[in-house]
């Protein structure tokens, strides 16, 4: 038991799992957000356009019938001019149109949230790698650069690096060059090497 609840607690502490329950939650009420924005804002701008181009009650009476049930009274009989919806047939576009916007609004939000994370991300990333180190900034104040003028630091810092840059390593040379060396080097040997006499046979 001990072992189990070990790694059970190894399991929920990692980063990953919490991360992903932070995001659950936070999606839920992402979702929560949509919804309402969808159902309470846009929807009733779209109702009210389709209603002053062609009437009718908009989306939430956009239905395409396929078996029309009317509505009964308490006897039992139909009352005409009724529809129950409940034990009709019918499509619902207006439904649809609505999971549709909820989709494009979800996506759009998620786009815009991704893209300035993205480049907020970059510009930190860009600021740290630009901001001078502890022995640079000894280096450039030996040199006279204004610390407070940002621009001049960074100018000067990137010429420092680049000053400061190690020579490139030669690359290793592969498998395939060391052995083309050595059967090179081999042939020289060889064509160097004289050719040594042959012993006349003796009768």
């Amino acid at each position: 038991m001990k072992k189990f609840f070990k790694e059970f607690k190894a399991f929920i502490s990692r980063g990953n799992i919490l991360d992903m329950a932070v995001g659950v939650i936070i999606g839920g009420a992402f979702s929560a957000i949509v919804t309402a924005f969808t159902n309470k804002i846009i929807m009733p701008l779209v109702n009210w356009v389709l209603m002053a181009i062609a009437g009718g009650q908009g989306l939430s009476g956009a239905y395409t019938f396929l078996k029309i049930v009317p509505q009964v009274d308490e006897v039992g009989d139909f009352i005409p001019g009724t529809i129950d919806l409940a034990n009709s047939i019918y499509i619902d576009w207006g439904a649809f149109i609505t999971a549709i916007l909820d989709f494009l609004i979800i996506a759009l939000t998620l786009f815009i949230i991704l893209k300035v994370a993205m480049n907020a991300r970059g510009f930190i990333t860009k600021a740290a790698k630009e901001t001078p180190t502890k022995e640079e900034r000894k280096a450039l104040k030996e040199q006279g650069v204004d610390m407070k003028d940002r621009k001049a630091v960074v100018a000067a810092t990137a010429e420092l690096r680049e000053k400061n840059k190690p020579a490139p390593v030669p690359p290793k040379p592969t498998q395939e060059e060391l052995l083309t060396g050595i059967l090179e080097e081999l042939k020289k040997q060889n064509e160097k090497t004289p050719e040594k006499p042959k012993k006349k046979e003796s009768k």
